[in-house]
């Protein structure tokens, strides 16, 4: 009886199956940058046998371009197991400039402050009109302070 990796490894050396193994070959050189370099690598992929590491910082392009030439030279040295069947030609990096639509769910919830006003102050407006708006927000304001207390 077969385990799962056996199974795995079975269907991907299946012809239909072949892009499986040069990801898999793609993630194991990839494990092989350090960590800072690894969390700037964004995606990688092989197009016209070569490698192409796309960066999410320009920083990383960097750190990439100053190490190349010895992660080329390593991995004429060492191929790893799983790109046994992939050849590549050359090793680019580039930093790409679009970002990850990300979907955030934010629960909004407005704050309810209690009032503090009781609407006991003094209007000395001699305007009727504008004295007549005051007066009936002061009456809007000891309603709501009536209701409060009632609750």
């Amino acid at each position: 009886m077969k385990n799962a990796g056996q199974i795995i490894n079975s269907l991907q050396s299946k012809p239909q199956f072949s892009k499986l193994t040069k990801y898999k070959c793609i993630n194991k050189i990839q494990s092989l940058f350090i960590p800072a370099l690894q969390k700037m690598i964004k995606f990688a992929y092989v197009k016209n046998d070569i490698l192409f590491f796309v960066l999410n910082h320009p920083a990383g392009k960097q750190e990439f371009d100053n190490s190349i030439q010895s992660i080329k030279s390593a991995l004429k040295f060492y191929m790893p197991e799983d790109c046994e069947e992939t050849t590549f030609s050359d090793i680019k990096a580039f930093v790409t400039h679009t970002f990850i639509k990300v979907s955030v769910k934010t629960d909004i919830k407005k704050a309810k402050y209690p009032e503090r006003a009781s609407g006991n102050f003094a209007i000395n407006i001699k305007d009727e009109k504008l004295n007549t708006l005051v007066r009936s927000i002061q009456d809007i304001i000891k309603a709501k302070n009536d209701t409060r207390t009632n609750d």
